[in-house]
């Protein structure tokens, strides 16, 4: 073992009482969140895997914590998938439309993007850490793109049926697309923005201060809120809603057979042809 890269001594072995078994305890030159320590497992487990006779493992906490993180990466494209997946499904059966789900979760990849690209700029290569009072860079958690988009994803949708619902209710009660679109944007946009801006301030109360760990999720977060619902939201889904015109409220006819979701009850502002009946009998002349 001495003879691998990055490291420094190796315990003598302990064996226990009955003397079929031994710790040996490596010790690397490098830190324990090091792309040089993840190196150094593998190649420990490679080389100890070659043993003839003997069962060997590493384990320790550098190792289970370089374990956990291998999960999360490979579980971390079918989580997204899925959760996506369930988003459009969802808007689907929402706005009975495939271009407006289309949009949305179009606009939440771009939010994780944004999210996740500005705390690895900041925390993990150090740009503007001043801004945040960070001691030093340093790779971020496994656990933080699971944590950020989980919780985005909620926020991201909220924002999404919230504003686009609106625009939808006045397109179904006659509105040209353009004029439903700037109806739905007047009177949801305050309360998005409200809205945003209290999560944007709680996420943020976790930045100044705090465990490095706890300043990253938070960052996250409070980039991943602003760029939302005041980039996604407010500016690229209803100018994108705007160039798509009457073809964003498109639902192939294959896809009739879906239940209908009326969420803004507009089936319930629609007149009944039988009260006028009923109106013109009960009115008429004996």
């Amino acid at each position: 073992m001495q003879g691998l890269d990055d490291v420094v001594t190796v315990t003598p072995a302990i064996p226990n009482a009955d003397g079929d078994a031994a710790l040996l305890t490596v010790v690397p030159d490098s830190g324990p969140t090091s792309a040089a320590t993840e190196q150094l497992v593998e190649d420990l487990r490679a080389e100890l895997s070659d043993l003839d006779g003997v069962t060997a493992s590493v384990t320790g906490q550098t190792a289970v914590s370089v374990d956990v993180a291998s999960s999360l990466n490979s579980a971390l494209p079918v989580y997204l998938a899925l959760v996506v997946g369930l988003a459009l499904v969802l808007l689907v059966l929402v706005f009975r439309s495939l271009l407006v789900p289309l949009v949305g979760v179009l606009g939440f990849l771009l939010t994780i993007g944004a999210a996740l690209g500005a705390t690895v700029a900041v925390f993990q290569w150090g740009w503007l850490g001043d801004l945040v009072n960070l001691e030093s860079a340093g790779p971020l958690i496994s656990l933080t793109p699971i944590l950020v988009i989980g919780i985005l994803f909620g926020l991201a949708m909220d924002y999404q049926v919230f504003l686009v619902s609106r625009m939808h209710e006045a397109h179904a009660h006659g509105a040209a697309p353009t004029a439903a679109i700037r109806s739905g944007f007047r009177s949801a946009a305050p309360v998005v923005f409200a809205a945003a801006l209290i999560m944007f301030s709680v996420f943020a109360g976790f930045v100044p201060a705090g465990d490095a760990t706890i300043k990253s999720i938070g960052f996250a977060l409070a980039i991943g809120v602003l760029f939302d619902a005041f980039v996604v939201r407010m500016v690229l889904v209803p100018a994108a809603l705007a160039l798509l015109g009457e073809r964003a409220w498109w639902l192939p006819r294959w896809l009739r057979w879906l239940p209908v979701l009326d969420v803004e009850g507009a089936a319930l502002e629609k007149a009944d042809p039988r009260d006028d009946e009923r109106e013109l009998v009960g009115t008429s002349a004996p």
